[in-house]
């Protein structure tokens, strides 16, 4: 049995456009497209951990939004998964 996983994606303003830009030209759904080019990349990533590792580390901010995260969650600035 197929089992598929919902994830929520934010995009920065620049990507988003290119999205919208991208989807209009094709004429599919964003999220078509989108579901469509994250799945083109995660086949084609590299399960090196080092190279995941550069992966990550090339994500501007990443660092710090990951520890902004764990800090609002030790405050229990969280919000539970019933209320998404």
């Amino acid at each position: 049995m197929d089992t598929t996983t919902r994830l929520n994606v934010t995009l920065d303003s620049e990507h988003a456009a290119k999205l919208s830009m991208l989807a209009e030209r094709t004429h599919v759904q964003e999220g078509t497209l989108a579901r469509s080019l994250l799945s083109s990349a995660l086949d084609e990533a590299d399960p090196d951990a080092s190279t995941i590792t550069a992966l990550l580390d090339g994500i501007p901010g990443a660092y710090e939004r990951a520890q902004l995260g764990l800090k609002q969650a030790a405050e229990g600035k969280t919000v539970s998964l019933d209320e998404l």
